[in-house]
């Protein structure tokens, strides 16, 4: 191995770590809250600062975001648009980390929904179902906006991709405790991993993806 793919294997090793720590700090704080078997006392607190702000002019966006961020949209033609996407732009390992990176994301939400079985908040202003921990809405913005940062946003250029990845998902925990779907340590389980699920997946394929062109694109001045 020469001493360039050393470095590159050193400098990626990280960013991997800390995401691991991420999965493990969320799969830790679903187990407390399923022996709690009650809502954490920050969860309480943030609900009732949220439920004090309801609003119709709160209500558009948070009901915009539960739309694009789940169901059909959020699960199916999101994620294939962006496949097609990244095909259009001839990044084919582009277009396959992000939907390996959404399916293994998805899985590992239901996965732990089953296993934790949180009782969803009182407050729900939309129908959804059984399951509160973690949170899947945002756990699938925490995927996409890590994978596009990865693949865009490499770049010291380009620093507003995380950026404006990062506004998503905290816009998406808002609005999912804001609906009463989910308390606020749901929204933070589901930003640890999905945000964890992704980088664990670019390492391996860090190197291809950087191979593949880059089609120019503005930077933030």
């Amino acid at each position: 191995m020469s001493s360039v793919a050393k470095a590159r294997r050193i400098r990626r090793r990280w960013p991997v770590i800390s995401a691991s720590v991420g999965i493990a700090v969320a799969l830790v704080l679903g187990s407390l809250i399923a022996v709690r078997e009650s809502p954490l006392g920050v969860d309480e607190r943030f609900m009732t600062e949220l439920l004090e702000e309801r609003a119709p002019w709160f209500d558009v966006p948070a009901l915009f975001l539960d739309w694009i961020g789940g169901h059909l949209v959020g699960v199916v033609i999101v994620p294939v648009a962006m496949v097609l996407w990244l095909v259009a732009l001839r990044r084919p390992w582009a277009a396959a980390f992000s939907v390996v990176a959404a399916a293994v994301s998805a899985g590992l939400v239901q996965l732990l929904k089953a296993l934790f079985d949180r009782a969803r908040p009182e407050f729900m202003l939309v129908a959804t179902d059984e399951g509160s921990f973690p949170s899947g809405h945002v756990a699938n913005a925490a995927t996409i906006a890590v994978v596009l940062a990865l693949v865009f946003g490499l770049e010291r250029s380009r620093w507003w991709v995380w950026l404006a990845g990062l506004a998503y998902v905290v816009a998406m925990a808002l609005a999912r405790t804001y609906l009463g779907v989910h308390w606020v340590t749901d929204t933070i389980g589901g930003a640890l991993l999905g945000a964890g699920v992704a980088v664990v997946l670019w390492a391996p394929i860090a190197d291809r993806l950087a191979a593949e062109p880059r089609p120019r694109a503005p930077a933030a001045s």
